[in-house]
This record gives C-alpha cells, structure tokens and sequence, in this order.
C-alpha cells in the first residue's frame, strides 16, 4: 500500500470539500449514510475505536486504520483522529492505491 498517495490524496479531499473530519461529525455522516470511507487512527483511545467501528459495521462502511494520529492530522492539516471521505471517486482512487 502506498501510504504517501493515500495522504495526498486526503489532502486533496479535504481541500475540495470532501472529507468530514471529527468524532461526532463523522458518526452523525455514517448514521446519514454520507460515508463512503472512514480513516480511523491506529493509536485512538479505545472508545473511539469501538464507537467508530460499531457504527461503520452497522452501516458497512470500510474502517481503515493504517494511518496514526500524527499522519491523519499532518494529512489535513489540523488536529483528527478520524476522518470520513464522502466522495465516490476519492474513494474508488484510495482503495486502488491500498491494494
């Protein structure tokens, strides 16, 4: 998986709008069913985790947890632990790089 792309690429996103970023925000998306990816950081408390993946499993949304703290922030520029990707075609375009 090429880590680097992915990064840019959410970069990219939230740039154009396209990422949801924030515990309450993104759960409030995925119950919405806005939500086509979630990036979930690998080092986030262990109630985070579990809120985040009941809810992406209830809705079949994909949880990715490849990224830490650090790199999901430094990605878009602010303080995240979780961020959800709403577009389609970000979406489509990550999960090629990812496999």
């Amino acid at each position: 998986m090429n880590k680097q792309k992915v990064s840019n690429l959410l970069g990219l996103a939230q740039r154009a709008g396209k990422i949801i970023s924030g515990e309450e925000m993104v759960v409030k998306a995925i119950q919405d069913r806005k939500v086509k990816l979630v990036f979930l950081a690998y080092d986030a408390s262990p109630n985070l985790t579990k809120k985040i993946q009941d809810k992406s499993h209830y809705y079949q949304v994909e949880v990715i947890t490849v990224f830490s703290t650090l790199e999901l922030s430094i990605a878009v520029g602010k303080s995240r632990k979780v961020l959800a990707v709403t577009d389609a075609g970000f979406t489509k375009k990550m999960r090629s790089l990812m496999e």
